[in-house]
């Protein structure tokens, strides 16, 4: 019998789906491979609604409570620019006009969060991908060929680190009201 760990590094995350991730390795793969820096794995690529860090497993129903209790529309949000980020050494795809609704449903969940005992993050919300890390001098950045995203849901992923990188294993799913 394996011994479930006392604590999981937990995030919460919009989740494309595999037309999704195609199309995100299709439109950036020579924007990744000219920045420099490690690639984050298609099977990774995600963005990154709320993240909570280390949760004990006793608290993890109260964060799985706070999905349930979301209510939030469906949208979809079009990846449209590249940036480097210095500080974090990223290569990230943004929205450059990202929908009221993908702002609002990070604020609905962090709320929901809240009552839970979570601690909001205090930076608003804007959709991102992280294509790269360590990325110092990119070569392309600026305009993308737009790569449309559906949000229909969200997931709350696990996050474990290893020597070869971040694994990230889904541990439940919510949908979004249609």
């Amino acid at each position: 019998m394996v011994d479930e760990p006392k604590a999981r590094r937990l995030f919460f995350a919009i989740w494309p789906d595999e037309s999704a991730r195609s199309a995100f390795a299709h439109a950036t793969r020579k924007a990744v491979r000219a920045s420099g820096g490690r690639p984050i794995p298609v099977s990774n690529l995600h963005s990154t609604l709320a993240f909570l860090g280390q949760v004990s497993t006793e608290r993890v129903p109260h964060v799985t409570a706070a999905a349930e209790a979301l209510d939030c529309l469906s949208f979809e949000l079009i990846f449209d620019r590249l940036e480097h980020w210095p500080k974090p050494a990223i290569l990230c795809a943004v929205c450059s006009r990202p929908p009221p609704a993908a702002g609002e449903l990070a604020a609905a969940l962090w709320k929901l969060l809240a009552k839970q005992g979570f601690t909001p993050d205090p930076k608003p919300y804007w959709p991102h991908v992280t294509l790269a890390r360590k990325v110092e001098k990119p070569h392309a950045v600026g305009a993308l060929h737009p790569v449309a995203w559906p949000v229909d849901g969200i997931a709350l992923v696990d996050s474990v680190t290893a020597s070869e990188g971040s694994q990230y294993t889904v541990i439940e799913r919510w949908p979004l009201r249609a």
